[in-house]
């Protein structure tokens, strides 16, 4: 790469001994992500979001009594409506009278406005409380799973997860049980009034009730299967989306712009196709249940005519049981499409519960050993094998025992697929190895509290990890209550000064996603300041100057220089050059230690590493 140029494309290749992404296998205490989560049966898992919901009392009983209020109005429409037809249209009532009948309405029909928008405000209020609620809980079980779990789990699809599925939560939350609610109160108001106008129609009109539940049954079982399956397939359109615009670079470097769009058109078909099935099921179950509902009130209205011409109610009586009819049977036809809500509602809270549910598989202890103070900084790999969950038939690193000394730098070379990245993720106790162990200041890691362990190690990445923030909040990053005349003596010692003081707004100077508005080198210098805050008595840097020209790279190296001085550094370097001064030289192959020593004497014993060094100088030479 030339110049000082941005960092590698997200799509870039890893090393080769970093776990690959296998959806078949994961490891055992993240289990319950690691096979297709079941298939919703039932409501059951929307407990979890009512569970979240009702830690809002004061809410929901507002709701509860708008809810109410409204239905009672709904209601009392037919009512007035019986009233002003048989007083108001009989000839007998004066003008006063008909007046009071009409203000009596009006009063009814304001309260029902009143109570639908404190219904609406308080539900909707419920439903983005409750979506907050749940994003914060799955993010904080997120944060405590180890990185084990994301490379068997797909970041893209989790996030598709958090955005998607909590969306039909925040729909169920804020509308759906809100109809659901309603529609029942009128229903069983509604029923109890028609007994009230007139009892035998009103036994007629309920016969058709178990005509209108059986569909609902039948269908239901149907749509709650295609429901789950059509959130899938919208998460697969999120993940889609984000993993190519991530990787545009790549996909218009290689003109690979017209087989992206039709394997996204791919993806939404698919989406497509699995919704058209979701709707035709929930069209023909609303569709038989109007058809029943309408037809069997068309009948009872015919005996109803047939009562008024007879004598036997009055006309008033019959608009009130229409109208009242019509809601009922309004509310019996909104509760089938409430109920396929619902179980959209259940599949997507099971996919979030999955995520709640998860445990991690690295956790302190029950009772952690405490590390010694001061900290020494040594380091101690007895008999070390490791297999990564995701490739348990290769062996990242076998029988390896390695004494690092406080202070002593230990640069690790080897080729693509030795283990060097294996080596820092057990550090930090990313992964357990399976076999021997290993020791922080004399204090096995497995006793030791993770937190504790990582707090006194420093990272460099191979590329310069940088988030959506200012410059402050990246550098402080390595220590979050470093003052700013703490940043600048970092950012000093890592040559990032004369840049960032360079910035439009200094500190408070947004990078961009990633920190784009950076050079590959600036950002490197960004992260180094950031372990320089940090401060810890161990260091790691993982091929901190590969992406890097000549003058970044000499700059960077200036940088470490300092951020090594007084440190246990490991050090992964494929460019040999920068590894000449070490104390150490480590040369790993195939997950073992074939060599170990200077770079002068190593050099001389004509092993791998001269042979990689040969190599490599002669390359830099041409």
């Amino acid at each position: 790469m030339h110049g000082d140029t941005p960092p590698h494309d997200p799509s870039g290749t890893p090393e080769d001994d970093t776990p690959p992404a296998s959806p078949e296998a994961l490891p055992a205490a993240d289990a319950p992500a690691a096979e297709p989560a079941p298939r919703a049966r039932s409501l059951a898992p929307l407990r979890m979001v009512f569970g979240t919901a009702i830690q809002y009392p004061r809410e929901i009983a507002l709701a509860l009594i708008a809810l109410v209020i409204t239905s009672a109005a709904t209601l009392a429409i037919p009512y007035r409506f019986k009233v002003i037809i048989d007083e108001a249209f009989s000839g007998r009532a004066n003008p006063a009278q008909i007046g009071h009948a009409f203000e009596y309405l009006l009063m009814i029909v304001l309260i029902l406005g009143i109570g639908t928008a404190l219904r609406f405000y308080f539900v909707s209020w419920l439903g983005e409380r409750v979506v907050a609620d749940i994003r914060l809980k799955v993010q904080e079980n997120l944060l405590r799973l180890s990185p084990g779990f994301y490379e068997v789990n797909s970041p893209k699809e989790i996030s598709s997860r958090m955005t998607s599925d909590t969306a039909v939560i925040e729909n169920v939350v804020g509308t759906t049980v809100s109809v659901a609610l309603r529609n029942t109160l009128t229903g069983i108001g509604g029923v109890g009034f028609l007994v009230f106008l007139a009892p035998q129609l009103t036994l007629g009109l309920l016969v058709g009730i178990p005509l209108v539940i059986l569909p609902i049954v039948y269908f239901g079982r149907k749509i709650r299967t295609v429901s789950r399956t059509s959130q899938d397939r919208i998460a697969d359109v999120g993940a889609y989306v984000t993993e190519v615009l991530s990787a545009m670079k790549i996909v218009q470097s290689f003109g690979q712009e017209r087989r992206e769009g039709e394997r996204f058109a791919g993806v939404v078909e698919s989406t497509f196709a699995t919704a058209k099935r979701r709707i035709l099921l929930r069209a023909a179950m609303t569709t038989l249940v109007i058809l029943l509902v309408f037809g069997g009130i068309v009948l009872v209205m015919w005996r109803g005519a047939l009562a008024v011409a007879a004598g036997e109610i009055s006309g008033g009586t019959i608009a009130a049981f229409v109208l009242t009819g019509g809601l009922v049977a309004g509310a019996l036809g909104a509760l089938t499409e409430v109920y396929g809500d619902l179980l959209r509602g259940a599949g997507a809270a099971s996919r979030l519960a999955e995520l709640l549910q998860a445990k991690p598989d690295i956790a302190p202890p029950a009772r952690p050993e405490r590390l010694p103070v001061p900290a020494r900084g040594s380091l101690s790999f007895r008999n070390v094998s490791f297999r990564y969950p995701a490739r348990p038939e290769t062996a990242a690193l076998k029988d390896f025992t390695l004494e690092i000394e406080p202070g002593e730098t230990v640069a690790i070379v080897g080729p693509s697929g030795a283990g060097k990245s294996t080596i820092f993720q057990l550090v930090e106790r990313f992964y357990d190895p399976q076999v021997g162990t290993i020791r922080l200041d004399g204090v096995p890691l497995t006793s030791a509290d993770p937190a504790e362990i990582r707090a006194r190690i420093a990272l460099v990445p191979q590329d310069g990890v940088l988030f959506s923030a200012n410059a402050r909040d990246n550098l402080r990053y390595g220590r979050w209550d470093a003052t700013d005349a703490d940043i600048w003596q970092a950012a000093r010692a890592a040559n990032a000064e004369s840049f960032l003081r360079a910035l439009p707004n200094g500190l408070d100077t947004y990078l961009g996603e990633g920190g784009t508005q950076l050079s590959g080198g600036q950002q490197q210098r960004v992260a180094i300041a950031r372990a320089l805050l940090r401060d810890a008595p161990i260091l790691l840097l993982d091929e901190a100057t590969s992406a890097l020209d000549a003058e970044s790279e000499q700059l960077v190296q200036q940088a470490l220089d300092g951020l090594m001085k007084d440190r246990t550094t490991l050090v992964i370097a494929h460019r040999l050059a920068t590894v000449r001064a070490a104390d150490r030289i480590v040369v790993l192959d195939e997950g073992r230690i074939v060599e170990q020593g200077t770079h002068e004497a190593l050099s001389k014993a004509g092993g791998l590493y001269a042979r990689l060094a040969r190599l490599q100088f002669a390359a830099d030479a041409a």
